[in-house]
């Protein structure tokens, strides 16, 4: 256990803590209230939901290599000699997936070997841990280590709540957030509303923990958890593993949701017993009550939730979601005739499980239990498959027990545990000729390009276990529970129900973790960036407002439909650059459709007439001292946490981003960089942006918190629009706003 004595510290409190508010607040508690009342900063009050801004002081920080590169840089001009809070940072995006781990990650290591220097020598200056290539995934790794019912962390990725499978609050936040925390300051977060989810019944058959959210995401929709914090109650939701709770948490973030959590149970104590956390575990016990919402609260779930959604998983059955969105939920019993009706690509070409969402040992065992069928029921795989462990300590502990022997019987490629194909580290031959195909995974999302780059191929998320026996059969409608295949023999064969393990039988394994602690701070290290890098540069402040009106702002972009932080900035052969704003500023909106042409990174540069593409045109404006603004549809800035979707306009000097709808991180992200993020106040406003309009913000110099500013749209023919647009500024933003960006106001108050 790598910081006891924080446990301790909390759990040591947590009672005379919890008694103080419920005193100030006089009603029973959820648990998603009682975690973030027990780290606000602020006074206590019975804080509105949705409403009141609230200061929180979080356990700890994590950050994965493609964002920490970002999130250190900032870090460094902010002046401090260590971090605040216990930190760490998990080298696990950077590994692209192609042939196996061993060769994929001697690979990544020699081409990523100036970045993993930098995050190395910043990590021993300011007293960070670094989990070197090849550890694991960064939530797979929390859990296993860090992670504590009762406690709250952020981290540079939307899937850090996947620790809220061992009932914590863990938000996934941008760089400049995490800054934050890392020089001592409060963090900020509108206080969220509370979905309440109620399991009834227990998983049994081919239904898995997988199958809960896939079909919550056809409930809420991607957007219908935004501001919500979900709570998993009920008898169902103790049925489930620690891992599975994990697995739900963790795709929670495709419906928008803050985070999600679970009340501490037998489950999340016996996953900390197997993963040597057997004394947090003994703690958590004693505290059990403290650790869960109140009884009346879950007697009475619609008094205290904002929204209660109830799902059966006694009638539960296995979803498959896509393509292109992951709230496209079909249930698999329906799935045959979707794929007709959509004129969807029937053949499975490629299986993939693992990653972040679904890598735990119960997850693994499963498939393999499926896997080991097709040997001894003497079945072909018809599609490709490959498995990306979570972890060194997942991986090396299936390996002990002969689970990765069965799969390379099968014809499996086992992955580096990195994210590789999950975020588009996937070198995927024949992807380049951008062929119509389906592939089918276990990860989170599904965006188009997002996997492979190919715009063609149908991504479907589904279970481990369904993963697995989809790619057995080569076809996307090939149904388990009832469907037969033929083995080599001609013979009709039916497949059995999975079958695995919660927890490895003899315990988890592990030679090397992959850990360098780095809790003792050295600030003798000197930190080299070469002018010359390709892939590192070191920031510079971004300019102060002005103290006027923004005038004039040429038309960037209106962005059609869907643009997600993928279509702001992609992933894939992008991450390369994470750490050099300038080169990754060269992805900007490359994947937004214009809404008046309908095509992709193709847009009208105002001041030659010509068409171009969108970073060309921005950055044309830029050498050219241009200001410009960037208009979006719904749910804007959807998916990843990557703060580059925020900074890259900031840099092309973008002002503002006007839009129908933000999704909460990206709006967080806009607002800390200084770019003025408002919404249509009517939103068939956005209909009146023409092409060649030029845009003001009006009412700038009385910036107030809940006050309305005023947009005039002026048209090429002489005409003008005057319409209003709303922000969600409280007056410590509007301090962002003004210095030029949040880091800009913390260096200047640590200077």
């Amino acid at each position: 256990m790598f910081d006891l004595k924080l446990v301790e510290s909390f759990y040591n409190k947590i009672d005379s803590k919890i008694k103080y508010i419920k005193k100030k607040i006089n009603r029973p508690l959820t648990l998603s209230e009682k975690i973030l009342y027990l780290h606000s900063s602020s006074e206590i009050s019975d804080f509105a939901r949705g409403e009141d801004y609230v200061e929180f002081n979080p356990d700890r920080v994590a950050m994965q290599d493609a964002t920490a590169q970002m999130a250190l840089l900032q870090f460094i001009m902010a002046n401090k000699n260590q971090v605040a809070v216990p930190s760490t940072v998990h080298a696990d995006h950077l590994i692209q997936a192609k042939n196996n781990s061993s060769e994929d990650l001697n690979v990544a290591l020699d081409v990523n070997s100036e970045v993993y220097d930098f995050l190395s020598s910043v990590c021993s200056k300011y007293g960070i841990g670094f989990w070197k290539p090849g550890a694991g995934i960064i939530h797979q790794v929390i859990l296993e280590n860090y992670a504590f019912p009762g406690a709250m962390m952020i981290g540079t990725d939307s899937h850090t709540v996947n620790a809220g499978g061992l009932g914590m609050i863990a938000i996934g936040v941008g760089g400049a957030d995490a800054v934050d925390v890392m020089v001592g300051m409060p963090w900020e977060l509108k206080f969220p509303k509370l979905i309440g989810v109620e399991l009834k019944g227990s998983l049994s058959g081919w239904a898995a923990a997988k199958d809960i959210i896939l079909k919550l995401a056809g409930i809420l929709t991607v957007k219908g958890g935004t501001g919500h914090i979900i709570e998993y109650f009920g008898e169902g939701a103790e049925s489930l593993s620690c891992t599975g709770k994990g697995t739900i948490c963790n795709m929670g973030a495709e419906v928008g949701a803050t985070t999600s959590t679970f009340g501490y149970d037998k489950s999340m104590r016996e996953y900390l017993i197997s993963t040597g956390r057997k004394s947090v575990a003994d703690m958590a016990d004693k505290f059990s009550h403290h650790l869960n919402g109140d009884p009346e609260v879950y007697k009475n779930p619609k008094k205290y939730f904002d929204q209660v959604i109830s799902i059966d998983l006694d009638v539960l059955e296995p979803y498959i979601n896509g393509p292109f969105t992951p709230d496209r939920a079909t249930p698999i019993s329906k799935m045959a005739k979707e794929i007709i009706e959509n004129k969807w690509p029937k053949n499975v070409e490629v299986g993939l499980i693992g990653s972040c969402t679904n890598s735990s040992y119960e997850d693994i065992s499963r498939a393999s239990s499926i896997a080991k069928q097709a040997i001894d029921k003497k079945l072909t795989v018809k599609s490709k498959f490959t498995i990306t462990p979570g972890s060194e300590m997942v991986r090396y502990t299936i390996e002990k027990d002969g689970l990765i022997d069965i799969f390379n019987n099968i014809g499996a490629s086992v992955f580096a545990n990195a994210c590789g194909p999950c975020i588009g580290q996937w070198a995927r031959s024949g992807s380049e000729e951008e062929k119509e195909n389906t592939i089918v995974h276990s990860f989170n999302r599904n965006f188009a390009k997002r996997a492979d780059g190919n715009p063609k191929t149908h991504a479907f998320v589904a279970s481990p276990e369904i993963v697995t026996a989809l790619a057995l059969s080569g076809d996307l409608s090939f149904n388990p529970i009832k469907d037969y295949l033929v083995n080599n023999n001609g013979e009709k064969i039916k497949l059995d129900v999975p079958k695995g393990y919660e927890l490895p039988p003899n315990g988890f394994d592990v030679k090397d973790q992959g850990f360098q602690n780095f809790d003792l701070v050295n600030n003798d290290v000197n930190i080299k960036v070469s002018n010359n890098s390709s892939r590192l540069q070191l920031l510079k402040p971004f300019s102060k407002w002005d103290g006027n009106d923004l005038i004039q702002l040429s038309l960037l972009i209106k962005a059609k439909g869907k643009c997600t932080t993928d279509h702001i900035s992609m992933a894939g052969p992008w991450l390369k650059f994470r750490g050099h704003l300038d080169n990754i500023s060269n992805n900007l909106l490359l994947g937004a459709t214009n809404s008046f042409n309908n095509k992709v990174n193709f847009v009208k540069n105002q001041i030659t007439g010509l068409y171009d593409e969108t970073p060309s045109v921005a950055r044309y404006y830029k050498n050219n001292n241009i200001s410009s603004i960037i208009i979006g549809d719904e749910n804007y800035g959807e998916g990843s946490s990557r703060e580059h979707a925020a900074m890259e306009p900031r840099h092309m000097n973008v002002k503002v981003v006007i839009v129908k709808s933000f999704a909460r991180i990206h709006e967080t992200n806009l607002k800390k960089q200084g770019v003025l993020a408002l919404t249509f106040n009517d939103k068939n406003d956005y209909n009146k942006v023409l092409e060649d309009d030029k845009l003001s913000i009006l009412g700038l110099k009385k910036f107030k918190p809940s006050e309305k500013l005023t947009c005039e749209i002026f048209h090429s023919d002489g005409t003008k629009d005057i319409i209003k647009v709303n922000h969600t500024y409280n007056n410590n933003q509007i301090e962002w706003f003004k210095a030029g960006s949040a880091l800009n106001l913390i260096a200047n108050k640590y200077d």
